[in-house]
């Protein structure tokens, strides 16, 4: 997230009166959510609670009723915020410093509660105040107004955001304004005097596909696995019910990321590439992520329910797997990876129940054993990242980089053992008996082991992403080899060649 001072904020303004009046020295009172951090405090300690205590949840209502500082108060007893993990807006940071050097009195006043303030000014070491939200009072508005004009009186410059400010700004002596929308922004330039700007960069649509993470819509396209091993793809209503089955699954998929990057949000700021995710970074506010997640769900569920009652049970299994995952699963050395496997063999599974195909055990044998190799990729892939930034473990998850011998051999061995059970499936009567051709099945046993092979020796040569799928995507072996042993497959099928001597 990059924010940017406009370029034509001088510091001397001019007042209604015509006259020079300069801002230099009068003190600066900044806010905190939305302006000094793009996130939202109480929302990511809201987020923190049901991570570490999901059963409180349910006491929201109850306290509320206490109203908003002592909501807060009740927050802020069970969950605490690390303020060296949250996102800041740096142009800002590098204004307040240098104000600071020069002597300027730097005041942080927030609404949020001073559980939090106090940790980030230690953490900043800027501040010569803090004014922040407490049992009695909680500091918004006309409160947040009422305590600066106790503590600094008339005479003061403010910083903030957006609407709730206004009241603030039209009694200061000039603004700063960081991220405040267009509207709100003209109605302050015609009350106050602007000493600094700095602009909220857009969050577009390509950021939103990044959060949603669209790409990953890919995996999804194993539903079709058991329409292309029972050759049924040239059935027009089953290809309408993949369709519908593939959006369904993917816009789950999209509200299981963003809860997740939400469930994750401080974990994600250690990481070296995670750290750049729309949440982890405040790029995008937490509320919006919530209300499109719920959106995405909803969607996903109605299409899932026009293809088929069986299909709707196999996508609320996917998601209460998925949950169990994010919630409890994923932060357990090789359980994640088995649970990943199962997430991975579960789309082939709702894919024969859509369009109302048997599954073979051969297939998920094949598919438990592959994904779990891929899991073990992605996992391997990521300690290697952190051994060359020097770190020893994974924050979130039970991953040392030492374990990198255990894990390395460990998956090696699942995308070999996945090949004995494709090599056993050839032999198999079945086998023999539905492919036209079977004996040339061979070629995509050998496809499969340079594939696989090719995959971790990236991986061994620190050129992995942390998503095995999304690297074979946009590598051209990986893609060549995947179409080669598709085709070879195809060709099988329906093909009858004379191989004997």
């Amino acid at each position: 997230m990059s924010w940017r001072p406009s370029p034509a904020t001088p510091k001397n303004q001019i007042d209604s009166g015509g006259r020079t009046v300069s801002t230099a020295d009068i003190p600066l009172v900044v806010d905190l959510d939305g302006t000094l951090t793009p996130t939202d405090t109480l929302l990511e300690s809201l987020v923190a609670l049901g991570r570490h205590s999901p059963a409180s949840l349910l006491l929201l209502p109850g306290w509320l009723l206490a109203g908003r500082a002592g909501f807060k108060e009740a927050i802020a007893k069970r969950v605490t915020l690390e303020a060296d993990k949250l996102p800041y807006n740096q142009p800002l940071l590098d204004y307040l410093h240098e104000e600071k050097s020069r002597g300027r009195a730097i005041i942080l006043a927030t609404a949020a509660h001073h559980s939090i303030a106090e940790p980030v000014a230690r953490h900043l070491n800027m501040f010569d105040q803090v004014l922040a939200t407490r049992p009695e009072n909680n500091l918004k508005g006309t409160a947040k107004l009422q305590a600066i004009r106790e503590n600094m009186g008339e005479a003061f410059v403010y910083a903030g955001d957006c609407a709730a400010d206004l009241p603030i700004w039209k009694q200061a002596k000039a603004a700063i304004l960081v991220g405040v929308p267009e509207r709100v922004a003209t109605q302050v330039r015609q009350e106050t005097p602007i000493e600094r700007e700095f602009e909220r960069p857009a969050s577009g649509l390509a950021t939103w596909l990044r959060a949603l993470r669209v790409h990953q819509w890919v995996k999804n396209m194993l539903l079709f696995v058991p329409m292309l091993t029972a050759f049924e793809f040239t059935d027009f209503a089953k290809l309408v019910h993949m369709v519908l089955a593939f959006m369904a699954f993917s816009l789950a998929a999209s509200a299981t990321y963003v809860v997740n990057d939400l469930w994750d949000l401080t974990s994600d700021r250690v990481h070296p590439r995670k750290r750049l995710r729309p949440f982890a970074s405040g790029a995008l506010p937490i509320h919006h992520g919530l209300l499109v997640a719920g959106a995405a769900l909803a969607l996903a569920l109605i299409l899932a329910a026009s293809v088929s009652a069986g299909f709707l049970g196999m996508l609320l299994a996917y998601l209460a797997l998925t949950s169990f995952y994010s919630w409890v699963v994923k932060e357990y050395v090789l359980m994640d990876v088995l649970m990943l496997s199962l997430l991975f063999t579960i789309r082939i599974l709702a894919g024969a129940v859509a369009i109302g195909v048997a599954t073979s055990s051969w297939l998920l044998a094949f598919s438990a054993f592959t994904f779990l190799s891929l899991a073990l990729v992605k996992r391997c892939a990521e300690l290697m990242v952190l051994k060359e930034s020097g770190a020893a473990a994974t924050r979130g998850r039970d991953y040392r980089v030492t374990d990198l011998v255990v894990l390395w051999p460990l998956g090696v061995g699942a995308a070999l053992c996945a090949v004995v059970v494709f090599g056993l499936f050839i032999s198999a009567p079945e086998t023999q008996t539905r492919y036209a051709t079977p004996q040339l099945l061979w070629l995509t046993a050998i496809g499969l082991v340079y594939w696989m092979a090719r995959l971790w020796i990236k991986t061994s040569r620190g050129e992995m992403h942390d998503d095995p799928v999304v690297y074979a995507l946009k590598d051209r072996g990986s893609r060549l080899a995947v179409l080669a042993m598709v085709a070879v497959v195809l060709a099988a099928h329906f093909f009858a060649l004379d191989l004997h001597p």
